[in-house]
């Protein structure tokens, strides 16, 4: 429809009656879930702020971070949890198994921590062969092994065929938060520079490659993996990181707005300074689709005080995980609240907040 200030009028000029009227994308108000609820978007977040916020209240679930910081007994610890339902369970470079101990350990180390202990509860599909099962499990344990975290308790359950998806897992984890480490969007202030530790978009192109079934000439393999090590490493130049984020649901330009929203603060990022790999480039191309709006599963994006953003850009670069890492633009004062990014011929355009996710069910 067109945006008009006016009602809309008929060729008679009579007032248009659009109440009957129906919208291909999911709108706002509608009674029902719709899968844009799960994609870590404008939908999302209006399902957690409207809706379980003021169910289940409380001031530390009021930080609405990849992870909750607490204390409890003295000591300062990070909390998370998160549920996967990707398909397929296998794909390339990863599986449900591995996504669900990374990203689990990807969250706390956004607040900084070193993840200590996980929880894991399978729920299974009535019919799904024990093999698979297996191999989930195997590669979930081998990941636990390689992030140093201990998978400490678990639950299984099983539900009737036709109504699960072979293997859905819930994970949830805690870890140890540094003394003098306070990551949080509150902290951002114009001037801090704007870190993404690597190439952008590879899980979920990824993922839909073989979903679909679709060939883009080479080989796209999703770039699960666990970061407390390259945040540790980043943490060693400076515990006075801003804040730290995991663009997975969503992409890049999900997490940019939820700072920027939570700070109060604009981001101006650079599109030519944004590593996006020219096969996720033409894939997204090919399919319509914006890179910055893919989900990435071992990537961060870290706002630092300008002073420190050279060494912590050096640092996050001679880690594996952080080589490709590149400084993608700032935080200023102006437009609050709002992201946009500066093109390559010279203009402008507002990058917002998707209201969805445009490939659902990627972790």
């Amino acid at each position: 429809m067109p945006e008009t200030t006016q009602p809309a009028t008929t060729q008679a000029g009579t007032a248009l009656d659009i109440t009957g009227w129906t919208c291909p994308a999911p709108l706002r108000d509608r009674p029902r879930v719709v899968m844009g609820h799960g994609g870590g978007g404008a939908l999302s977040a209006e399902l957690v702020e409207h809706l379980f916020a003021p169910a289940f209240g409380g001031e530390v679930l009021a930080q609405l971070g990849d992870s909750a910081a607490l204390s409890l007994g003295g000591v300062r610890l990070a909390f998370s949890t998160d549920s996967y339902v990707v398909r397929p369970l296998f794909f390339p470079g990863g599986s449900i198994g591995d996504l669900a101990v990374n990203g689990t350990v990807n969250d706390l180390a956004m607040s900084g921590a070193q993840a200590a202990y996980l929880s894991c509860g399978f729920i299974l599909e009535e019919g799904v062969e024990v093999s698979v099962v297996a191999r989930v499990a195997e590669a979930l344990g081998a990941a636990a092994r390689a992030a140093g975290v201990e998978v400490a308790t678990g639950d299984t359950k099983v539900v009737e065929a036709g109504h699960g998806d072979g293997v859905y897992i819930n994970t949830a984890g805690i870890g140890l938060i540094p003394e003098g480490v306070d990551l949080r969007p509150q902290r951002v202030v114009p001037g801090d520079v704007v870190i993404v530790s690597g190439e952008i978009g590879l899980h979920g192109v990824a993922i839909m490659s073989v979903r679909e079934g679709l060939e883009f000439g080479v080989d796209i393999e999703s770039d699960c993996a666990a970061l407390g090590g390259l945040v540790r490493t980043m943490l060693a130049v400076t515990p006075d990181l801003h804040v730290l984020r995991d663009p997975t649901r969503g992409g890049l330009a999900a997490s940019l707005n939820e700072i920027a929203a939570a700070s109060g603060t604009g981001v101006v990022i650079h599109e030519g300074r944004v590593p996006v790999p020219a096969a996720v480039g033409n894939a997204c191309a090919i399919l319509g689709l914006d890179p910055l709006y893919v989900a990435n599963e071992g990537k961060l994006v870290a706002f630092v005080p300008r002073e420190h953003a050279d060494a912590v850009l050096d640092a996050m670069r001679a880690h594996p995980l952080g080589r490709r890492a590149a400084v993608i633009g700032e935080v200023v004062g102006a437009h609050p609240g709002m992201v946009v990014a500066r093109t390559g011929l010279g203009g402008t355009r507002v990058v917002d907040l998707p209201i969805g996710e445009q490939l659902p069910r990627i972790c």
